[in-house]
């Protein structure tokens, strides 16, 4: 099947949360959250040592944007319910249609760390992954150093399967960094 004709909602509904396709527009509340965080998100993403602005953001949002609808990338935000504040980023990325493979990824707003959020979202995509995209595999890979990431896939009965030795370089591109494989599998 053709994965551009999959219904894939703009909308997964949570306890606390939804995710939702980012769409035009979001670019503010994105550098927002970002700027909010850029110094927490620096040693891991490699996005965040380059130049943030308002612009760029809405540019990178308007391109996963077109990924979400092309299916080669689907970027979502985790959303509160109660007042529909922006708390982060998750998605699926690294997606393989043939092997139905998906790798999860995510990043929290500062501001609302350590609330549960990331784990929900976490929880609700794996879900949405099994259960609507007929996912095989789900993984979460975390570079071995960042303890906080690692917690997400731990806490959700992800198992590590192993640690990719010497992998790839940081986020400014100085040191070899190590990284932990999680999944889970059907």
């Amino acid at each position: 099947m053709n994965p551009i004709l999959l219904d894939i909602p703009e909308r997964i509904e949570g306890e606390r949360i939804y995710l939702r396709s980012c769409k035009p527009g979001d670019g503010p509340m994105v550098f927002e959250a970002v700027s909010a965080s850029i110094e927490e998100l620096k040693p891991w993403m490699p996005w965040a040592n380059g130049i943030q602005s308002e612009e760029r953001t809405e540019a990178n949002i308007r391109e996963s944007y077109a990924d979400f609808i092309l299916r080669k990338d689907l970027r979502l935000h985790i959303m509160r319910k109660a007042d529909d504040a922006f708390l982060g980023s998750t998605g699926l990325h690294r997606i393989d249609w043939d092997a139905l493979k998906f790798e999860i990824g995510y990043w929290v707003d500062s501001r609302h760390a350590k609330n549960g959020y990331v784990t929900e979202a976490v929880n609700l995509l794996t879900r949405f992954a099994f259960d609507e995209l007929n996912a095989n595999r789900i993984e979460i890979r975390a570079d071995t150093e960042n303890k906080a990431s690692r917690r997400i896939p731990e806490n959700t009965g992800f198992t590590l399967e192993g640690i990719l030795r010497h992998d790839s370089y940081n986020s400014t591109g100085s040191i070899l960094t190590s990284t932990c494989v999680y999944a889970k599998i059907r």
